[in-house]
C-alpha cells in the first residue's frame, strides 16, 4: 500500500509539473507537451496533479476537453484505487 501512495505522489507532481511546463512553453511560444500525453498522465493516476495545474497555472481552463475531461478522469482515478483497495 505504501507504494501505491508513492506511486500516487510521484505521478501527481509529475502531471502538476507538466502542466507548469506547458504553461511557461504557451506564453514563450517554445515547445510544448501534447494534449495527448497530458491526459495519459493523468489517465494513469495523475488527474489530481493535473486539475491542480490547470486552477494554478490557470491553463487549459478554456478547453472543454480538459475542463470535463481531467475531473472526468479524476473520478475514474478514484473509483480504480477504491477497485484495488478492496479487492
Amino acid at each position: 500500500m505504501i507504494e501505491m501512495a508513492f506511486y500516487l505522489l510521484l505521478i501527481n507532481i509529475v502531471s502538476f509539473s507538466m502542466m507548469r511546463y506547458d504553461k511557461r512553453q504557451a506564453v514563450k511560444h517554445g515547445r510544448r507537451v501534447p494534449e495527448k500525453q497530458l491526459f495519459v498522465i493523468a489517465a494513469i493516476g495523475g488527474a489530481l496533479g493535473a486539475w491542480l495545474g490547470m486552477r494554478i497555472w490557470r491553463h487549459k481552463t478554456k478547453h472543454n476537453s480538459f475542463v470535463y475531461g481531467i475531473p472526468a478522469l479524476f473520478i475514474l482515478n478514484i473509483a480504480a484505487l477504491w477497485f484495488i483497495y478492496f479487492l
